[in-house]
């Protein structure tokens, strides 16, 4: 059945869409943080399809709430009507956004909440200017791809802004890598000041950026970069967008944002994934004066329908009621402090890095920082052996991803430490 289903899928849909793993599998059902494959076999997930099932699977709260809006017979109606849920979730989103006098627009994906976030800055400041960082991604259309800066993601080199990059957290390898926290902070602000002066005219629009950068590896700056960097921005007048597309909703652990590990507060942040736990649901939040930039009419057909929103609210309700932040704090340690423990000296593991429940392991030639691809599958494939879901990243290919739903518990997070350490461990064996 398998096998049909992916002569299928090859038959009828792009091949620059991948597939996970050699044998690809199809997920038919789940419950907590477990799903299983068509061949009945069950699986500990630690990607919930790439950061967006935050809560898990088959949960009663969610599932009541979207049967109760099903029940109405109102699945769409358009944002030229008043949605009730979707007001109610604006409030909500709004009040933990941090940003004051803020307002709520809604869209269907991370990808639509950036573009929309570059549309209301470069009204906002009238230039199509943009600064973004290297390594970063943004989404798949036409400016989130433009201020993507990732090769491996960036399927065209036309671009309607003009784009001018920044280094990145890497600390592996990189002009900035070999420096100090605070040294890396003053050299990444120097070269800000001059990225400003010699490759722009000045009228700069946004700077774009990830707290973590999600399919970079879960590479980060030192805390503290962002609020540099505004000091230096808020001379020129430019905006601050927080990409927090995957380390929104307490995911880090240690704050409900990303941005929030550095003392700031941008202009606006997108927001996405894990907010609709598997529902399509996402957005941009920001302050009124940027946010009412746009001077044309606009709307979003299905952004924030009354199906969405109703899970939305569902989502936000059980993780502020369940204090998910701090249990991915837990748990994360969990998770970290077990992989730097048992793997963080083989010479192939270059960084274990991310924090709460965004966890990468970088993977490298033994004694280099030359990248290690064809490990990273290996150990990739061998936790799929051991019953383990997991993802892969960076701009090598060579970090295997984890992004567990936040309601892992630390049995689950034991169990799941232990299969990644044997994935490890025999996958370095064989390759030495």
């Amino acid at each position: 059945m398998t096998n049909d289903l992916l002569a299928r899928h090859r038959a009828v849909l792009p091949p620059w869409m991948p597939l996970y793993y050699a044998e690809p599998i199809e997920l038919v059902s789940g419950s907590g943080r477990r799903v299983t494959d068509a061949q009945g076999r069950t699986y500990l997930d630690f990607f919930g399809g790439v950061l967006t099932n935050m809560i898990g699977y088959d949960i009663p709260e969610i599932r009541e709430a979207v049967e109760r809006q099903l029940a109405t017979g109102i699945v769409h109606t358009s944002t030229l009507y008043l949605i009730r849920q979707q007001v109610e979730l604006a409030e909500k989103i709004a009040e933990r956004s941090g940003i004051p006098d803020a307002r709520v627009f809604f869209t269907n994906s991370g990808t639509e909440a950036n573009e929309a976030a570059l549309l209301v800055a470069t009204n906002h400041r009238r230039s199509h200017q943009v600064l973004a960082v290297r390594n970063s991604y943004h989404g798949r259309s036409y400016a989130a791809m433009g201020v993507t800066g990732n090769r491996t993601w960036s399927a065209s080199g036309l671009n309607p802004l003009q784009v001018a990059w920044l280094h990145s957290g890497d600390r592996v390898r990189g002009l900035l890598a070999r420096l100090s926290a605070d040294e890396r902070i003053d050299a990444a602000v120097e070269d800000l000041r001059e990225v400003l002066a010699t490759q722009t005219s000045g009228d700069v629009a946004a700077l774009i950026a990830e707290p973590i950068q999600g399919v970079g590896g879960f590479v980060h700056p030192p805390d503290g970069l962002f609020a540099a960097w505004k000091k230096v921005l808020d001379e020129h007048g430019i905006l601050f967008i927080a990409d927090e597309v995957q380390t929104g909703w307490g995911r880090t652990g240690e704050h409900f944002w990303g941005y929030q590990a550095h003392g700031v507060t941008p202009d606006l942040l997108t927001f996405a994934k894990g907010i609709g736990n598997g529902f399509a649901l996402a957005g941009v939040v920001g302050r009124a004066e940027v946010l009412q930039a746009v001077p044309g009419i606009s709307f979003s057909t299905f952004g924030g329908n009354p199906i969405s929103t109703a899970a939305g609210n569902a989502v936000l309700d059980y993780l502020i009621a369940h204090d998910l932040q701090a249990n991915a704090a837990r748990v994360g340690a969990i998770l970290a402090d077990g992989l730097r423990s048992a793997v963080g000296g083989l010479d192939c593991v270059a960084e274990v890095r991310g924090k709460g429940l965004m966890l990468g392991v970088e993977f490298v030639r033994p004694g280099t920082t030359d990248p290690d691809p064809a490990l990273t599958n290996r150990v990739f494939e061998a936790c799929r052996a051991g019953g383990l879901l997991t993802g892969k990243g960076g701009l090598y290919g060579n970090v295997l991803r984890m992004g567990p739903p936040l309601t892992l518990t630390e049995e689950e997070a034991r169990e799941g430490l232990a299969i990644l350490v044997d994935a490890i461990r025999s996958s370095a064996e064989v390759a030495a």
